[in-house]
């Protein structure tokens, strides 16, 4: 059995500098939970949504938390923070290791627009090896919804997909549905973390490689500290999601050639969709179509 401990902390976020905060947070988790390894928080937990706290990694916020993988000898998903790189912004997740390295750093491919507007999309889907462990791989929110985000990191040979989470709408219900799915389909663990308060409504949870809610977290503030089992995984894509259907398998021995996709795996549909932008306000009727 290989197992491996992971808490996700669902901590009330406001707008602005939570740095201490993040750091009493992780204090307290291991000082009453040792065992951890790996501690995770939601997306753009440390400054919020606020492209004016963009900085350059490495910087000052991400040494910060290399201090404190350091400190307590874990690995740390610091949620997310806006990163300044070549003149763009991007929404940038770093993966630290317990002895304060960054070992790679996942750049959200989908920010949410056109509500994310300044934002760059990144161009690399993000695995990491825990030695002696298994392979994890990172998405951000939004990523979540194009399935083709973590089909890729499953066949990159992730099993476990760590995904840091600001949701402060009425669809997180939905992505709900969307983790269960992708852990189910890609015999995975999907582990969400929102934050909550201002900057997320919570509802962090766990899902299992045979699509089951290992937890879901309610609305207010919460430390979730789960044990994930690898060779549940293995042995999952192996015999069969409860013995039953082999999909990654299925998918793996498949001729089919998919339409939506060009021959470098470009989206090419829904071109009769119009630009990406916000919705009108009100209604469009014929004759507005129509005068303009």
């Amino acid at each position: 059995m290989t197992t491996f401990a992971v808490a996700g902390i669902q901590m009330e976020a406001p707008f602005g500098d939570n740095l201490d905060a993040m750091s009493r947070e992780i204090d307290i988790v291991m000082a009453r939970f040792p065992w951890v390894e790996m501690i995770m928080f939601g997306e753009l937990c440390a400054f919020g949504p606020s492209l004016q706290a963009a900085q350059s990694m490495p910087g000052p916020a991400e040494e910060h938390f290399c201090s404190l993988a350091r400190k307590h000898g874990i690995w740390l998903i610091p949620g997310s923070m806006y990163e300044l790189l070549d003149d763009k912004i991007y929404n940038t997740s770093p993966v630290i290791d317990p002895s304060g390295n960054v070992v790679t750093r996942h750049r959200k491919i989908y920010p949410f627009q056109p509500y994310e507007e300044g934002v760059e999309g990144g161009l690399e889907h993000t695995v990491f090896d825990v030695p002696n462990v298994g392979r994890f791989g990172v998405s951000i929110c939004y990523d979540s919804w194009f399935p083709e985000t973590s089909r890729a990191l499953v066949s990159l040979g992730a099993e476990v997909i760590l995904h840091p989470t600001l949701t402060n709408t009425i669809d997180r219900e939905f992505e709900m549905s969307i983790g269960r799915a992708t852990a189910g389909i890609n015999q995975s663990y999907f582990v969400d973390i929102n934050n909550t308060g201002k900057l997320g409504y919570g509802q962090s949870a766990v899902f299992g490689p045979e699509g089951n809610v290992i937890y879901q977290a309610g609305r207010g503030a919460e430390c979730i500290p789960v044990v994930l089992d690898l060779g549940l995984v293995r042995r999952t894509r192996e015999e069969g999601l409860m013995g039953l259907g082999q999909p990654l398998k299925s998918f793996r021995d498949s001729r089919i050639a998919y339409p939506q996709y060009d021959d470098l795996g470009r989206s090419r549909f829904a071109l009769d969709l119009g630009p990406l932008k916000h919705r009108n306000k009100g209604p469009v009727t014929e004759n507005k179509l129509k005068s303009g």
